[in-house]
């Protein structure tokens, strides 16, 4: 822990009042970006969220973004955890910081969903779809995020920023990744003007669902939130369907029908039930989801080889940056998977 547990105490007892004896803080999901913990005060079970300490680049770990999301939404169908406070002040945990009402629920990261009841696969998938079109459904100038980000020409920006980021990489220059980034910028679909509340990272491990039932109770992490377009979302959530086991936790090669589990078209035609004007999904978006993981992949095998890599086995995601990319390139040149 990287500051007072004590000094924390001092600040919540001004904010929440005397914590009776119940004061309890444990970090959790150690390998997030931003530090996460459980705090117990009095009755009340919260979740702390802060800012790493150390040099912080323009834009990274925007927990105040994260709190305006969940201010924003918390009176809307969209599921979210009710927010407490923001302090945006360093003091007293040495960067800024927010508390939220802890969900109580589970959280899947096994996209294959092998340890839940058959019979539930289907619907906790289906619920991943209807949750995602509740929050794209949500008007941002609605909710006071007008100004959450820019709108129009979204991909183009996207994946121009994605491309600076790769040739910032010392590393090598990797062929199918730049093959794929000259595919995405030819086949960029006409601007629709759709614009909606993007996650930037949602997937069935950023939600929360009920402790019993298939249906979703928060979704998590909005640090990567902005306005974009919808599909940017949507063909990010597919990704499992275009990646193998070994690539990233992925369902290619798994035998869908046999453990009950949904095709990628039963996860869009979900979310179209609840968003019928929604634009089709192409194989650009899929390709462009790839690709923007294939970037990712390149910076984390970046900061193993320099050591600086805050996941242990950061070094292993290396090959998934040439992979990622080869699988957009399959999807681009609508060729058959190979397993």
């Amino acid at each position: 822990m990287d500051f007072e547990a004590a000094t924390l105490g001092q600040f919540l007892t001004l904010r929440l009042g005397p914590d009776g004896g119940t004061f309890k803080l444990n970090r959790i999901g150690g390998g997030q970006s931003n530090p996460t913990y459980f705090l117990d005060w009095n009755d009340r079970r919260l979740v702390l969220r802060k800012q790493p300490k150390g040099p912080i680049l323009n834009g990274a770990h925007a927990i105040d973004r994260e709190y305006r999301v969940l201010e924003a939404l918390v009176a809307t169908d969209v599921p979210v955890p009710t927010p407490v406070l923001f302090n945006a002040d360093t003091s007293p945990l040495g960067t800024p910081f927010y508390l939220m009402d802890r969900v109580e629920g589970r959280i899947f990261t096994d996209t294959s969903l092998a340890d839940v009841s058959p019979n539930e696969r289907l619907l906790i998938w289906m619920a991943a779809a209807e949750a995602m079109a509740a929050m794209h459904a949500i008007r941002p100038e609605s909710v006071g995020l007008a100004d959450f980000g820019r709108p129009g020409n979204y991909f183009e920006r996207q994946i121009a920023r994605w491309d600076r980021q790769y040739r910032a990489s010392p590393s090598r220059r990797i062929q199918p990744i730049e093959q794929l980034h000259r595919w995405l910028e030819n086949n960029i679909p006409a601007d629709d003007g759709a614009v909606a509340l993007c996650h930037g990272d949602f997937r069935l491990g950023n939600l929360m669902f009920h402790p019993t039932e298939p249906r979703v109770v928060a979704i998590l992490d909005w640090e990567l939130s902005t306005l974009g377009h919808p599909l940017a979302d949507l063909g990010f959530c597919c990704m499992p369907w275009h990646c193998s086991p070994d690539e990233y936790g992925g369902l290619l090669g798994i035998d869908l029908d046999a453990m009950k589990l949904p095709t990628e078209a039963d996860f869009f035609a979900r979310y179209l039930r609840a968003r019928p004007d929604s634009a089709p999904l192409l194989p650009f978006h899929k390709a462009f989801a790839l690709y923007r993981f294939a970037v990712i992949f390149v910076g984390i095998s970046d900061r193993a080889l320099a050591g600086s890599a805050a996941d242990p086995d950061a070094a292993k995601l290396a090959p998934l940056a040439e992979r990622f990319a080869i699988r957009g390139l399959e999807i681009a040149n609508a060729q058959p998977h190979e397993t």
